[in-house]
């Protein structure tokens, strides 16, 4: 059976992550979060002092990335993929909302995209991929076999975020993940390289009235029907 690229984008909170990692182990390919790679990247320049008082140090960062090793490795008790940042797991702490805060700045720099991309594109080179993020369709992979871009209201993707802290960290505050969802989109759109935006032939998914598996079962036929043409 021929590999394919399979290139997921979509707003913030919308399940992306969840779907491409559910999508890549049904199938048997590799399943890399990019949004995580730029989160992993977030939470070192804020460990070390490259953003303080929401002003990043550009000069400082663009010395440190070279240096920046991010990998994927299975968890062997849930099987599921956790992110390392030079060799630590960082999965926790790239998903709290002070990371949240920062990372769309930290994303929209030219140099930071470069770098990520040119490392997401080595990742594809044997296919077999399934790749989740803001720009996979449009810049990472334009020549994808099968792309998606994934979307639901602010509201419902802010409900998402929250019922998620709640459940890993014990608390979380509504109205701060929605400000923080809408703020995201508002950069994540308008940004000067690679806005984000679904690519021409990518297929539209709005999950906000589906459940996981309507939208798993979703996929899933899309990539039947792309392998079996």
């Amino acid at each position: 059976m021929k590999k394919i690229i399979i290139a997921i984008d979509g707003l913030s909170s919308c399940g992306k992550s969840t779907m491409a990692r559910q999508l890549a182990n049904q199938i048997g390919y590799i399943y890399i979060d990019t949004g995580a790679m730029y989160r992993a990247v977030t939470l070192y320049s804020l460990e070390n002092n490259l953003i303080v008082d929401g002003k990043i140090d550009e000069e400082g960062l663009k010395k440190a990335l070279p240096s920046l090793v991010i990998e994927f490795k299975i968890n062997e008790e849930t099987s599921l993929p956790e992110t390392y940042l030079n060799g630590v797991n960082v999965e926790k702490k790239i998903r709290s909302m002070h990371v949240s805060q920062y990372v769309s700045p930290i994303a929209v720099l030219g140099f930071v995209r470069e770098a990520m991309v040119n490392q997401q594109q080595a990742m594809g080179k044997k296919k077999g991929l399934v790749m989740d993020g803001r720009d996979i369709g449009t810049t990472v992979f334009p020549d994808a076999e099968l792309k998606v871009f994934v979307q639901a209201s602010a509201e419902v993707r802010a409900k998402r975020r929250f019922d998620e802290l709640k459940a890993k960290q014990g608390e979380a505050d509504y109205n701060e993940i929605l400000a923080n969802v809408v703020q995201r989109d508002d950069i994540d759109m308008n940004r000067a390289i690679s806005p984000l935006r679904p690519a021409e032939d990518a297929l539209i998914l709005d999950n906000s009235e589906l459940t996981i598996d309507e939208q798993n079962q979703w996929l899933i036929d899309k990539y039947k029907e792309v392998i079996s043409a």
